[in-house]
Order: structure tokens, then sequence, then C-alpha cells
């Protein structure tokens, strides 16, 4: 072996390292995630496939992968989901570790939905 791969093999420890981020979910729990928050927001149902692959364009099978927990949506099929699922959403925030997002979202909805009631209540009193 020559010196110069002698070299290459060599690591400084001076520098930076890099710490695991402890709130990143392990590898094999992501799909299960995403899998469970698929199921409760589109069913078990075979036309909920259809209605994910509409979505987010992705291949039948690939679709069927997800909601099996075999693998997860790529990132782009990711965010099309967020853009259409609160399950999703909510599930990658928790994942995340963004439980003050869901927190408020939830509360901005709650307000959304008693702005409803109230106005409700006007009409029937006024009526």
């Amino acid at each position: 072996m020559s010196s110069t791969q002698n070299v290459r093999k060599l690591r400084s420890n001076h520098g930076r390292t890099l710490l695991p981020h402890t709130s990143a979910p392990p590898a094999d729990r992501f799909p299960e995630a995403v899998a469970g928050a698929l199921r409760r927001e589109f069913g078990a149902v075979p036309g909920a496939v259809k209605q994910v692959v509409r979505i987010t364009g992705a291949n039948e099978r690939a679709v069927r992968n997800w909601f099996e927990a075999r693998n997860a949506p790529s990132g782009e099929n990711l965010v099309a989901l967020m853009g259409r699922s609160d399950e999703v959403l909510e599930t990658v925030l928790h994942l995340a570790g963004r439980q003050d997002l869901i927190a408020t979202r939830r509360l901005s909805g709650a307000r959304d939905k008693l702005r409803e009631m109230l106005a409700m209540i006007d009409d029937i009193q006024t009526g």
C-alpha cells in the first residue's frame, strides 16, 4: 500500500462531530406512522388507494406499499399528501417533534367551528 492510500484512511480528530438528532423517528417507524395516517384519513378500502393515487400521481403499487407500511412516500408525494390530509400532516408534525404546531392548528380549527356555531345560534335567535 502506498503512503497516499494510508493517508486517505486517517481522519482528523479535530473539527465538528455530528450528533444524532434525537427527535428523528427510527427508519422503520416512519412507514408505519404514514400508513396509519393514510388508513385513518382514507380508510382501508380499495377505493382509498385510487384516491391517494389521484392526489399524488404515484404508481398504484407504490401507494399500496404505503398503506401496507412496506415503504413510505417520497418527499414530493408526502408534501402532496400533507396538503390534502390532516392525519398525514399531524403525523409528520408529531414525528418531527412539533406538537406545538399540532396544538396551534387544532386550536385554530376549534375557533372556526365555534364561530360557525355562534353564527347558527344567531340565525336561530333572529329567525
